[in-house]
């Protein structure tokens, strides 16, 4: 029986609540909407007080409260990890408030927000494009912030990421046998992203793909294309003299001599 009573009045409190809150929500006390949403979000309520927010801030658009309305509201959207409104709010506060309390962290939290955002290599890299914009747009402002080193570690973990991502696209020309595109796309990424953990195996593959594509050429263009394949051996083995790709360099190494001097005998 106690349990029951329990129940129904949690119910009904819960019911009492949501009635206050529609009237709230209709009223235009605006005075009272603003003390409101700032109860709200000191409780945890951040839909509530993003709610109320969204409707009176046109009301103290050019007052001193508006700064902390557009603040606030960013945080609300930042602590119900909807990251995409919370960057779009972390924005608007950068442009219209760019000498205000929160401003360093306003432009470090908009490029946050979009790492947030950021998907797994394999998916496309808009927000990752986005949140390296926006960390190196906050070096360039911030130089001195201590924030500074968490912008440069996020950076490199986003380039490493399309590092990543422009492997994985190389690669898939690589397993449809697309040994040209595979090369192109293999030397691009290797230039774009020199200091990757990829790099080994991104140049060991660009190696193996200039062995198939000489191997698969038309035999008045195969010489030009084993000697090509033989460069970019000396190149790889040079930089990497300890690869884990040993075995099948020097197969490719010896597989190419004997096929040059074969080419050449002839």
């Amino acid at each position: 029986m106690r349990f029951r009573f329990l129940i129904y009045l949690i119910i009904s409190t819960v019911l009492i609540s949501c009635g206050e809150y529609e009237k709230l929500l209709k009223s235009t006390d605006y005075e009272l909407k603003l003390t409101k949403l700032k109860e709200y979000y000191e409780q945890g309520k951040y839909a509530k007080a993003s709610e109320l927010i969204n409707q009176v801030i046109p009301v103290y658009r050019a007052t001193e409260e508006a700064e902390k309305l557009t603040w606030i509201n960013a945080q609300c959207y930042l602590n119900m990890k909807d990251y995409l409104m919370a960057g779009v709010e972390f924005k608007n506060y950068a442009d219209m408030y760019a000498y205000g309390p929160h401003i360093e962290e306003a432009v470090f939290m908009e490029a946050m927000c979009k790492y947030y955002l950021s998907p797994r290599p394999e998916l496309d890299q808009q927000y990752t494009r986005e949140a390296l914009e926006g960390f190196q747009i906050f070096i360039g402002r911030f130089p001195y912030s201590t924030r500074v080193p968490d912008a440069q570690r996020y950076i490199d973990e986003l380039n490493e990421k399309l590092a990543r991502k422009a492997y994985i696209s190389a690669k898939l020309y690589y397993d449809m046998k697309q040994y040209k595109a595979a090369v192109v796309s293999l030397e691009n990424c290797i230039n774009k992203y020199p200091g990757s953990k990829y790099r080994e195996d991104m140049m060991f593959l660009k190696l193996n793909s200039l062995y198939l594509y000489a191997e698969n050429s038309v035999p008045s263009k195969q010489i030009e294309r084993y000697q090509s394949t033989l460069d970019d051996y000396f190149s790889f083995i040079e930089e990497y003299p300890k690869t884990i790709h040993y075995k099948e360099v020097a197969t490719i190494f010896q597989n190419v001599n004997k096929k040059l001097k074969t080419k050449i005998a002839d």
